[in-house]
């Protein structure tokens, strides 16, 4: 019996190992992130001192049964050694949040550097009116109250209005834990009226939401489910459409190609906040020809531009949306005739945080 016992687990072993190195998942959907290769590991010099990491990587990341070890041990570290957090995310009341501290002053010091690059360059015009808002990550909403450390977030702001030409909106008391996904770190626009409408207002426009209606289209399912390893009840996902918004025109103004407002095949993606807009891209526009004034908009923005501008075009005939992660202002002119425009920089303190990534 012994022998047979041992055996088995040698079979097992050698049978897992074969696995793991024949390995060869490209991306893992519930990580949405590339899996490291042993083509790396094969690729690099036996003797450089990157060699050891690439093995394990690779090996960990091409472990036979991944995704069920590592629910595993997040269940284990939240339940039963009553961990507070797992890969950076805590969860309350079924609604996960990242650990987002502390604050990076020189990354929010750099994005400022490059939007003041672009207010300079572009925005010199006074007919320009220039408008900046912060959008707070959701542990602002949770993290004091649990007793985790957060962003120094009064310190960001005082930044952010000394730092850029205009007129500073704050929106924190107008959201809460139930305007953001409990699975995923953006915001719902079906919770979003009252910003839109607010931030209308401060850049003196009125706000036309007539006839629209707020609809459902089934679970979404966000990025925090991956990442946590834990099985979060699911988020439904709402947008709203019809009224004034019902003849709303959006394109990719660097291919020139028509896209949907609302992609109802991008929620069933590697990421369904796709659905909006269909997902990250340098340079759209919404148009609206319902819209009862012909002003023009323009949101510089990070991925929560991408739910509340549909909002926004019920106040504005044209609604530019640019994302400096991938595009480089140097060529903005090249696209947009700025002239007589409202600007709007709407950034999340996540990626004001981890600024790297803007051009």
């Amino acid at each position: 019996m012994k022998k047979l016992t041992l055996a088995l687990l040698f079979a097992l072993i050698l049978a897992g190992g074969i696995a793991m190195f024949l390995g060869n998942t490209d991306v893992s959907l519930s990580e949405r992130r590339q899996m490291a290769q042993w083509s790396d590991v094969a690729g690099s010099n036996l003797l450089s001192g990157n060699f050891m990491t690439k093995v394990e990587n690779a090996a960990m990341d091409q472990f036979p049964l991944r995704d069920s070890f590592r629910a595993l041990k997040a269940n284990f570290l939240y339940r039963v050694m009553g961990k507070l957090d797992n890969n950076n995310l805590y969860i309350h009341n079924g609604s996960a949040a990242k650990l987002e501290y502390p604050l990076d002053e020189l990354s929010v010091q750099n994005a400022i550097s490059k939007f003041s690059k672009v207010q300079n360059s572009f925005l010199r015009n006074p007919k320009i009116n220039i408008y900046t808002c912060i959008v707070p990550d959701k542990s602002y909403y949770l993290a004091q109250e649990l007793g985790y450390p957060t962003l120094d977030y009064e310190r960001m702001e005082q930044m952010f209005s000394e730092g850029l030409k205009g007129t500073s909106i704050q929106i924190y008391d107008l959201l809460d834990i139930d305007s953001y996904y409990a699975t995923d770190p953006h915001w719902t626009q079906g919770e979003l009226v009252p910003v839109a409408e607010y931030l209308a207002q401060q850049m003196g426009v009125p706000f036309h939401l007539e006839g629209a209606t707020l609809h459902a289209d089934g679970e979404f399912i966000g990025a925090y489910v991956g990442q946590s390893a834990m099985n979060l009840a699911k988020d439904e996902l709402t947008y709203w459409d019809g009224g004034i918004l019902e003849n709303l025109k959006a394109t990719d103004l660097s291919t020139g190609e028509t896209i949907p407002v609302y992609n109802l095949e991008g929620r069933q993606g590697n990421d369904p906040y796709d659905f909006f807009l269909g997902g990250a891209a340098p340079l759209q526009v919404i148009e609206n020809p319902d819209c009862p004034n012909n002003r023009e908009l323009i949101i510089f923005r990070d991925s929560f531009g991408s739910s509340i501008a549909p909002l926004l075009a019920g106040s504005y005939r044209r609604v530019v949306l640019v994302d400096l992660r991938y595009m480089n202002s140097n060529v903005l002119n090249q696209y947009i005739r700025f002239s007589n425009q409202d600007v709007l920089f709407l950034y999340s303190t996540l990626i004001l945080n981890q600024s790297s990534a803007l051009r």
